[in-house]
């Protein structure tokens, strides 16, 4: 059953006059004619539905997947419309149509998880901001949108962080400025190996205040100064392999002093 578009005037002027059409379908039981009439339908409203998605172009998704999403709600509205409760198609269709593409939107180009919430925000924050540009030409306040969108100005905040996490940048971009191939993933930090030996100074400080102060001359020599056994035992004037035994038999000590008090926490 072919359909046509008529000189009638609708409020989208693609919309062809499918009520006749809607009113058999209903009636019809299902089987190879229905299909064919519910397919003649859905192929006269696609320029609309292909026309709803174009208003999405500019959003970072191709033309061609809105077309499929469009056509998708499309047919979800086909489906689903009710021409006994004398509504026109159009006005279920649009709505129809624009929330499955929204809905895309929301669950597929996100590369972020942000809450359903915080995606609402930032849809009216960036039609806000986009509608007071347009009148001032100026950068709109956070005030000044929280005003015209009518949302507090902490959720036009949260909006527009939101405005930032629609995408993330690879941590092989460079940083803005950077001339040296600097790039965000030279920016992140990295587990510091000195937090170890913080934990075991202050572990052995106390014991080691408890050594006799020859050997806690040796074992800063050694271990903060960074001097030789040789260079110690010239400084002390003692033999080298004296400061052998005695750098052992102290550290020795701290260790097992420091292990009983670990196995008696």
């Amino acid at each position: 059953m072919p359909i046509r578009a008529t000189a009638k005037h609708h409020p989208h002027d693609d919309a062809p006059d499918t009520a006749a059409a809607f009113r058999s379908l209903a009636a019809l039981p299902d089987g190879a004619e229905r299909d064919a009439l519910r397919d003649a339908i859905v192929e006269a409203w696609l320029p609309m539905a292909d026309r709803l998605a174009g208003r999405f172009r500019s959003r970072g998704e191709s033309y061609d997947d809105l077309r499929q999403v469009a056509a998708l709600g499309l047919v979800k509205a086909v489906d689903r419309y009710d021409p006994g409760l004398g509504n026109a198609f159009e006005s279920y269709a649009v709505p129809t149509i624009t929330g499955e593409i929204k809905r895309h939107f929301r669950d597929h180009m996100w590369t972020l998880h942000v809450p359903r919430r915080v995606q609402d925000l930032r849809n009216r924050v960036r039609s806000a901001s986009q509608d007071l540009s347009q009148t001032s030409g100026r950068t709109p306040t956070v005030a000044q949108i929280a005003e015209h969108s009518g949302l507090s100005e902490e959720d036009v905040r949260a909006g527009q962080e939101a405005l930032e996490s629609f995408s993330a940048l690879s941590l092989d971009a460079a940083l803005p400025g950077s001339d040296d191939g600097y790039s965000l993933g030279d920016a992140l930090g990295a587990p510091d190996p000195a937090l170890d030996t913080v934990v075991d100074r202050e572990a052995v400080k106390d014991r080691l205040a408890e050594l006799p102060e020859r050997e806690r001359a040796i074992l800063y020599m050694r271990f903060f100064d960074d001097m030789t056994q040789s260079g110690i035992a010239e400084e002390l004037g003692i033999s080298q392999m004296h400061v052998s035994r005695l750098i052992s038999r102290s550290c020795g000590r701290v260790r097992d002093q420091v292990m009983s008090d670990a196995g008696g926490e």
